[in-house]
């Protein structure tokens, strides 16, 4: 049966993904840098619809990121199944390592991380015949220990590529005797593409495909797609292949060329030509609706558009700046309320804030909270962020000004901060939210049953990877803060609400 891919298959930052099938399931992992819990961890039984179960790294010692630059932590996680259990690689930036952490149950727990005798980023591994490789950027291989993390051997550059450079996300497999090694070249821009090679042995000699690269959407006038790249291969239970990759949806309608979403998670099918070279998609270039036979659909649940906080422990969607402190956030002092306590350190810091963020994965959106909360200090504050980075963000909150407790909106661009209005309010709780297009966010607030009134816009480019750089995409989430010191004023959040507003150019049904 003929349908459609939709991409992406995962919306907002969830780049460098990596798949795994074990029977008729496939588990599916991504980077998440400076963000706690550290990668995120999704299940699917048609490659298509995909539910989080968790993240494997739930715990300050697996996961350590104090003082974490922006887009530094966690890079680029590679999930593998052998005999049983579930093995996942990946690079701590922060610390500067690779490491290996195990389960039994792709829900966790996960072990605490062995560090791996091998330097580069992007590990991957492949088990073969009682061995188990171990492949890192430039692509660098040893045979491995992995319950010490020692090498086994001395580590070899099996391929030198294309000549792409920034040779990275190498993935090494053996098919039909084969050893075929994918890898990313061009950087993660847009002149990213994925080139392959093949050996009959698994230290080389490689021999490129004729037909490199097997992907890529450089020079792919028109196309909103861009900078596809970063893939890796699973055969499905039915023997059809497929490959996940990664790709920007660029905003439509902006000049210059942006994208705020980050990089995002993408499927492709995969066919094998008569020389036993891949060919993806047919063409080599992937696009936001592909035609292709699809696997029996298995859709979950939809996702409730509002989180009530009326749980005792938050969605898997909800993540940390670095490593919280858990005495700052609570479901239980008021049951049905989120509280935050503001520490000392800000959204505009190198440190943990009191603040939880979720991603945002549409263009045209809308988000809003109900927010109690009575600053009894000049220094406290707690709202609503649209953040990118510590550099660039926006925000809506309560303050104290002048004695009076009002609502304001804030921009931060780099050095530049800029309070756009201030109104003042006599009661809380206050609705506080935007909506959002391609080109703009707009602020509002209102009192409990009251009219929404403006607070102003703020413009998307000043969010996007090309103004504020770095690797990951907007999140949007709640905060407080004392502002340098511990504030004494709970902040009391009654709900959360993030939706799609309509479908933006470059959305494919």
């Amino acid at each position: 049966m003929t349908n459609n891919i939709t991409n992406p298959i995962l919306k907002g930052f969830y780049p460098d993904p990596s798949v795994c099938r074990v029977g008729e399931d496939y588990y599916l992992v991504t980077s998440s840098f400076e963000y706690f819990p550290g990668i995120p961890i999704f299940h699917s039984r048609d490659l298509v619809n995909w539910r989080q179960i968790g993240h494997a790294l739930t715990r300050a010692s697996q996961l350590p990121l104090q003082e974490a630059k922006c887009s530094f932590g966690i890079w680029a996680p590679t999930l593998r199944f052998h005999e049983g259990c579930f093995y996942l690689v990946s690079t701590n930036m922060t610390l500067g390592g690779n490491f290996v952490v195990t389960a039994t149950d792709p829900g966790g727990p996960w072990s605490e991380p062995v560090l791996l005798e091998q330097d580069g980023i992007d590990p991957s591994l492949l088990f073969d015949g009682g061995k188990v490789y171990l492949t890192t950027s430039e692509n660098r291989q040893s045979e491995i220990d992995l319950a010490t993390g020692r090498r086994l051997s001395d580590v070899k550059n099996i391929w030198q590529g294309t000549g792409g450079g920034f040779m990275e996300a190498p993935h090494l497999y053996k098919i039909n005797g084969w050893y075929y090694l994918i890898v990313a070249e061009g950087g993660t821009g847009r002149g990213h593409m994925i080139n392959i090679a093949r050996s009959l042995n698994p230290w080389g000699p490689f021999i490129a495909c004729p037909h490199n690269p097997i992907l890529t959407n450089r020079g792919f006038a028109g196309q909103p797609l861009q900078c596809t790249g970063h893939g890796d291969l699973v055969q499905a239970h039915d023997g059809t292949w497929w490959m996940v990759f990664l790709g920007i949806r660029e905003v439509p309608g902006l000049f210059p060329r942006v994208h705020t979403l980050g990089r995002e998670t993408f499927l492709a099918p995969v066919n094998w030509d008569v020389d036993g070279w891949p060919v993806v998609n047919q063409t080599g270039r992937a696009s936001l609706k592909m035609p292709c036979p699809l696997l029996p659909r298995h859709p979950w649940p939809t996702a409730p558009t509002r989180d009530e906080f009326d749980a005792t422990i938050l969605g898997a969607n909800w993540v940390h700046l670095r490593n919280p402190v858990p005495k700052h956030y609570s479901l239980l002092a008021r049951p049905g309320w989120l509280r935050l306590c503001g520490s000392d350190s800000t959204l505009s810091d190198l440190a943990s804030p009191t603040c939880l963020l979720r991603r945002q994965t549409d263009y045209r959106c809308n988000a809003g909270t109900l927010l109690d909360f009575n600053p009894g200090a000049k220094t406290e504050e707690a709202g609503l962020t649209v953040f990118m980075n510590h550099e660039h963000h926006y925000e809506v909150c309560i303050v104290i000004r002048s004695g009076r407790r009002c609502v304001e909106l804030r921009r931060r661009v780099g050095d530049m901060k800029v309070v756009t209005r201030q109104i003042q309010i006599l009661n809380t709780p206050v609705e506080i939210g935007f909506t959002a297009d391609e080109e703009h966010y707009h602020f509002y607030f209102a009192d409990l049953g009251g009219q929404r009134t403006s607070l102003g816009d703020a413009r998307i480019r000043y969010l996007s990877t090309e103004v504020a750089g770095g690797f990951t995409g907007v999140m949007i989430g709640l905060y407080a803060t004392g502002n340098g010191r511990s504030s004494v004023t709970p902040a009391d959040f009654d709900w959360f609400d993030y939706s799609e507003n309509e479908k933006s150019e470059n959305h494919a049904d």
